[in-house]
């Protein structure tokens, strides 16, 4: 039996990006019956039962079950939540931080001295299995407590070990940058329904657009200018429109966006 499938998973908060992990998760090698799950409100626990996982409104009974401790919750939250269970919390469990901006040196204050902490930014797809998830090691975290996440986190979707400084980047590039790309699908579909199309078509036919260029830029490895260069035929329809979008300043605005959304991030953690 593999190492990861023997770890016993626990969950405080019973969120999207909770449930997005946890399914993941069970798309690989852990078992339901390896996970509890903690949250105030039953509201979003029964999504869970569904899947066979455990839930609880104990969260200290989540934190003396597990081996990894994933804190799913608010950034504004973290300091309760890790006040209320460090006193349960021992030098062999990895505790995991999903709170936007909250920074490694902050939990590893909040928590006892030694604590084995990890900083991991998912995004809404690990809900398909197909997320983009960084994470940092803490000061105790050694190379094995990675690869140990690594593990349990490979079919959520590409998993990659970075430099703390970028988590927050992260954030505004993949974390808020999946809703940037749906403001831009929902435009594309209200444009095709401008010039006369049905609007459940032209949602069908937006989703699958962005769907197919992802892929299509992901598989290629080619470099998004190159694949729109391919798409441009010399005084024809694309290079009309993306005129039009360079007016618009799309380009300018998408960059800024990222921008702010990471400063936001920043600023969460100071707080």
């Amino acid at each position: 039996m593999n190492l990861d499938a023997q770890q016993r998973i626990g969950f405080i908060g019973a969120g999207n990006m909770a449930f997005g992990i946890a399914k993941g998760m069970l798309s690989g090698n852990v078992l339901p019956a390896n996970i509890k799950v903690s949250a105030p409100s039953s509201m979003n626990l029964g999504r869970f039962q569904e899947l066979g996982i455990s839930v609880t409104h104990s969260n200290t009974e989540v934190v003396c079950g597990s081996d990894v401790v994933f804190v799913a919750v608010k950034p504004h939250m973290i300091p309760r939540v890790l006040i209320e269970v460090s006193q349960h919390i021992t030098k062999k469990q990895i505790i995991v931080s999903v709170a936007a901006g909250v920074t490694l040196a902050m939990l590893e204050e909040l928590l006892p001295e030694n604590s084995i902490v990890i900083r991991l930014m998912p995004n809404l797809p690990c809900l398909v299995q197909e997320g983009a998830l960084l994470f940092a090691l803490g000061t105790n975290a050694k190379g094995a407590d990675g690869a140990l996440l690594l593990s349990l986190l490979h079919c959520c979707g590409l998993v990659e070990e970075v430099p703390e400084t970028w988590i927050d980047v992260h954030t505004g590039l993949s974390g808020s940058g999946v809703a940037f790309v749906y403001l831009f699908a929902e435009a594309l579909a209200e444009g095709a329904v401008k010039m006369g199309m049905p609007s459940a078509l032209a949602h069908s036919i937006a989703s699958q657009t962005v769907l197919g260029a992802g892929k299509l830029l992901r598989d290629s490895g080619k470099h998004p200018a190159q694949l729109r260069a391919e798409v441009c035929t010399p005084g024809g329809t694309t290079i009309y429109g993306l005129h039009t979008l360079e007016q618009g300043g799309v380009r300018a605005s998408v960059m800024s966006a990222v921008e702010s959304a990471t400063q936001r991030a920043r600023d969460l953690g100071k707080k």
